[in-house]
């Protein structure tokens, strides 16, 4: 019997028995996962959730043996009742791309940046089915246009760059499903987009997933994405398997203390204002879903009426307790990226106005490209401004001499996205921690070793710690390094660009934790850059909304993601996965409704 004959007999795709998985450090065997047993049916999607380094990655990647030489794999695998340890290299590479295969968290990474995306499909395709290129040319345009992309033949021939990323994801999706796989290994597939662009590639891995009828093994740390996407859920920790079952029954009744404490670490949009401040998403998805049609962009996910999610913990800074002491100005700002060539200045920022006062959070949102991160450098003098005025501590930046820009230098520090590649990694941390003020001329020598103590303490990192290098910490470490590290110079402004984004949930909960009563110790002004509207919502006193360079809507916390007025927020707002499965499946059942209401008007 064969393997397709096999699944249609059983309905098993894959099942996963005793499989453990050991690297081999130091001339030890060091255990990344331990006797795992799962199964995945044909069209179901099973999620197995984690912290990092509980051994997700490592065993979902030894179904395919892509571990590296110091692996050790031990267990049963077999797809659709092949056992596929111990295939031969030949055989194995059969199955991959054909059987079996991946999305990857990073498209830009998966992608080769130097072939079109064309090119890569009808790669696969000639390679596994052995066709003509103009058969598979014809072929890979059908996928692009099966997994959306707004311009099949346009997307065809543009390289990876070339696309945004939203797009690149979907031209990866379109590789991986091209020889209609048995199993989809999905890795942290919309860690890297913006909550509407995700909202979109889930939608799309469902539809896909119903149509092919293909197994989905779901690798992820957002129980947003869980509570949308996935059947049956298995929480990971340290190697082992601590729970598992529906995700209805997880996400309800959670019997494990660890799963306990994952899911009580989820940031959730919603209930910081009160039962009096709820919306009524219905009418306002109504509103957005028109503005969609009217500018031909797909529609996102709502969330249903009321508020969404549990009390989180939030800042509760009464508007009239807050300092008049403005740090940060911006007055009709405008940015652009020179020109080039024949290529013509571009205009990233475009009229922008607002302020942050001593003491407050001001939480800036939008989607990629709407230009967060380019006010966020302009803040610390990073980009200059083309147009406007833009003042930090007093000083105004467009038109300050050498020294006053120096001055204004020493009243910012900025927190990157990605720690790892925010450190010097030959640099000990304690020299990183201690370089600004060393080139500021603050310290030197025992006071600076004893202003450095004194920052790792007040990141809650033990101070031998200073000793070590990057690579010895884990992502939370190194981000909190990042922050001791921005802190040094006592900043009058901070500014956090996507500081948790690339962190698991409960290290990203321990750095907000800190981050908030860092802040509310210093009492610095914060402009916190984020498409994760929930971390906004705790962090954030006042929120700017932005979309294509201008700022659509500004005010209160409260009233932004609770009233909010403009159809682009309430759209940003409809596209935030929700855990809870019921509650989410409610909100994707309303905006079917919708649509299909609007179709027929």
């Amino acid at each position: 019997m064969t393997v397709t004959e096999t699944i249609k007999t059983t309905g098993t795709v894959l099942e996963v028995k005793d499989l453990s998985v050991d690297f081999g450090v130091d001339r030890a065997w060091v255990p990344a996962a331990k006797n795992l047993t799962y199964s995945v049916a044909a069209g179901e999607v099973l999620a197995i959730v984690g912290e990092s380094g509980s051994g997700k990655s490592a065993s979902s990647m030894a179904i395919l043996d892509l571990l590296p030489d110091n692996a050790r794999i031990t267990g049963s695998v077999k797809l659709g009742g092949r056992e596929l340890r111990g295939l031969a290299d030949a055989a194995m590479r059969k199955v991959r791309g054909k059987d079996i295969a991946v999305i990857f968290q990073e498209p830009m990474t998966a992608l080769n940046p130097v072939y079109t995306v064309g090119f890569q499909i009808v790669e696969t395709l000639r390679l596994h089915f052995g066709i003509t290129p103009s058969q598979a040319k014809e072929r890979a345009l059908e996928l692009l246009a099966m997994v959306e992309m707004p311009d099949p033949e346009k997307a065809f021939n543009s390289y990876p760059h070339q696309l945004s990323g939203g797009q690149r994801q979907r031209a990866m999706i379109a590789q991986s499903i091209s020889c209609d796989p048995k199993l989809l290994i999905a890795d942290e597939p919309t860690t890297a987009l913006d909550v509407t662009v995700q909202a979109e590639i889930l939608e799309l891995m469902r539809d896909l997933k119903d149509r092919l009828g293909s197994a989905v093994l779901l690798i992820t740390h957002d129980m947003g994405v869980v509570a949308d996407l996935a059947d049956r859920i298995v929480v990971m920790k340290e190697g082992d398997i601590v729970e598992s079952g529906s995700v209805a029954d997880v996400f309800s009744a959670p019997q494990h203390p660890y799963t306990q404490a994952l899911l009580a670490a989820v940031p959730r949009l919603g209930e910081g204002g009160g039962d009096d401040a709820s919306i009524d998403l219905t009418a306002a998805l109504e509103d957005a879903v028109h503005e969609e049609r009217a500018d031909g962009e797909a529609p996102a996910t709502p969330p249903t009426t009321g508020t969404v999610g549990v009390t989180v913990a939030h800042r509760d800074t009464p508007a009239g307790a807050r300092s008049t002491e403005a740090v940060l100005t911006l007055e009709n700002v405008a940015i652009e990226y020179g020109k080039r060539g024949r290529v013509a200045a571009f205009r990233a920022v475009d009229d922008v106005s607002f302020e942050i006062v001593k003491g407050e959070v001001l939480g800036l949102v939008g989607e990629s490209g709407s230009g967060k991160s380019t006010i966020g450098r302009a803040a610390i003098g990073l980009q200059p401004i083309a147009e406007g005025e833009l003042t930090v501590g007093g000083i105004p930046l467009s038109n300050a001499d050498r020294s006053q820009r120096r001055e204004a230098f020493r009243k910012v520090g900025i927190v990157f996205q990605d720690p790892s590649s925010s450190l010097n990694p030959r640099m000990p941390i304690g020299e990183s921690i201690g370089e600004p003020m060393l080139l500021a001329g603050v310290a030197k020598g025992a006071e600076l070793d004893r202003k450095v103590e004194e920052l790792l303490d007040s990141v809650r990192l033990p101070r031998n710690y200073r000793n070590r290098y990057p690579y010895e910490l884990s992502g939370g470490q190194k981000q909190r390094v990042g922050i001791a590290r921005a802190l040094s110079l006592g900043p009058e402004l901070l500014v956090a660009d996507e500081p948790t984004s690339a962190l698991d949930v409960s290290v990203q909960a321990i750095v907000l934790d800190l981050l908030k009563e860092l802040q509310e110790h210093y009492r610095f002004a914060c402009l916190f850059i984020s498409h994760d509207l929930a971390v906004v919502d705790i962090m954030a006193d006042r929120i700017a909304v932005m979309h294509h360079g201008r700022i659509v809507e500004l005010g209160e916390r409260d009233q932004i993601l609770r009233s909010p007025q403009e159809p682009y927020t309430q759209r940003l707002i409809a596209a935030v996965p929700v855990p809870d499965p019921a509650l989410q499946r409610d909100r994707r059942e309303l905006r079917r409704q919708v649509l299909a209401e609007t179709a027929d008007a």
